[in-house]
């Protein structure tokens, strides 16, 4: 018997007030499952507080224990997660893969509109964009002499909707709630090779970046950059006769278990065996049995110091903040790595604007572009700061507030 297409992930709510929900996978496996399913928890907001996940090499099994917000939205997470996961064909009782077909690049559009500025304005419009499931690819704002803003946001939709009438009247109107009267006009179009290439912000980055923000033999320890605590990692070949043990002891923050299964998706890891829990005072340990894509255990001394090395600046700083000169002004800088399949992460422009409207710090101009940085290629945000009148606050303040928001230490 094939598994009901409704039983591949199943979603129960807690009995009590603050008890975790339990989300529970169970379909083929496929290299990279884990990350995906991670990815979409993060971007629905949940916290992973623990995770049990086994697989026989062709069938997994993954229980996530998760909190989540009154504003959950449960059954489109639950249809998201269904997404993901790989097909299968049940004959005769045997299971069989359906070939995974490459999706189709998603379709670009341009969200162009025009307003007058306000405090908070463009956290504001993030939020509605993500409450819809569009997802901001580039973007860039400017902010006129008179207090207008011209923002050009290239945006793909998870629904692949947008090219709808319905669709753009629908987002038009969340807008328009949001903006009210400071909105002047707004436009939603598809978005040419052409316009996307005009887009491109400026390649130069400064050294804060290129240098010591992405050196992984630095730890952290440079000035100007954050982290997060120690982390243990221990590789064993001798408790298993067929995986290598990952032990892993660190300091929790926001997409923690999306950072290790990205880095783990990108190695071309599999995963037999995983538990993940989440401890006191924002501490976490993680158990991994992985395998090489072969199916054997890693014995190349090589390959296991690179995975450590990576699996630890992901661990210590999955994202790069920084606050820099750009001439007279001040630029904020947030960089994290992109996957190979292409996607980078989740929220962060959010968490970004979120930020600086807690600190009432206006934004002048705002630019996300993607930079090969090494043999990586990174998501580079750029925020030019206003600093008119009453900007006051130190460097250091901001820093740390937009490092805690994106670590989920707010």
């Amino acid at each position: 018997m094939g598994i009901p297409y409704d039983d591949v992930v199943i979603i129960r709510h807690p009995e009590k007030e603050g008890e975790a929900s339990v989300i529970t996978v169970n379909c083929p496996d496929k290299t990279g499952l884990g990350c995906d399913l991670c990815r979409l928890i993060l971007f629905f907001g949940l916290i992973i507080i623990r995770v049990d996940m086994s697989t026989d090499g062709k069938w997994c099994y993954i229980v996530f224990w998760v909190i989540g917000q009154t504003t959950t939205r449960w059954d489109l997470l639950k249809n998201r997660l269904i997404e993901v996961c790989p097909s299968c064909l049940s004959v005769s009782g045997f299971s069989f893969y359906r070939a995974e077909l490459q999706p189709p690049k998603p379709r670009v559009f341009l969200l162009k509109f025009f307003c007058r500025d306000r405090r908070g304005l463009l956290h504001d419009v993030t939020r509605v964009l993500c409450e819809l499931e569009l997802t901001i690819r580039r973007v860039k704002v400017s902010t006129t002499p008179d207090d207008r803003v011209m923002d050009l946001f290239f945006i793909t939709d998870t629904s692949e909707l947008l090219h709808t009438k319905k669709r753009q009247e629908d987002l038009y109107e969340h807008l328009k709630a949001v903006l009210r009267e400071a909105m002047i006009s707004c436009e939603i179009e598809m978005a040419g090779q052409e316009i996307t290439a005009c887009s491109q912000g400026p390649t130069f980055l400064p050294p804060a970046i290129t240098e010591d923000k992405f050196n992984p033999e630095l730890d952290g320890q440079q000035s100007g950059s954050r982290t997060s605590d120690n982390a243990s990692i221990i590789m064993d070949n001798s408790l298993s006769p067929a995986h290598t043990l990952v032990q892993i002891v660190c300091q929790d923050h926001k997409g923690l278990l999306y950072d290790i299964m990205r880095t783990l998706k990108d190695y071309d890891i599999q995963i037999s065996y995983g538990r993940f829990t989440a401890k006191q005072k924002r501490n976490c340990e993680v158990d991994l049995f992985i395998t090489q894509a072969d199916g054997k255990k890693i014995v190349d001394p090589s390959r296991r110091t690179s995975l450590c090395t990576r699996i630890r600046m992901e661990l210590l700083r999955p994202l790069r903040v920084a606050l820099v000169n750009r001439g007279p002004d001040t630029e904020l800088l947030v960089a994290n790595p992109v996957e190979i399949s292409g996607k980078g992460r989740p929220l962060v422009f959010y968490d970004i604007t979120l930020a600086l409207k807690m600190l009432n710090t206006e934004i002048f101009s705002a630019e996300i572009g993607r930079h090969m940085i090494g043999d990586r290629e990174w998501e580079v945000y750029r925020v030019l700061l206003d600093e008119g009148d009453g900007f006051s606050l130190p460097r250091s303040q901001i820093e740390e507030a937009v490092w805690k928001m994106l670590m989920g230490w707010e």
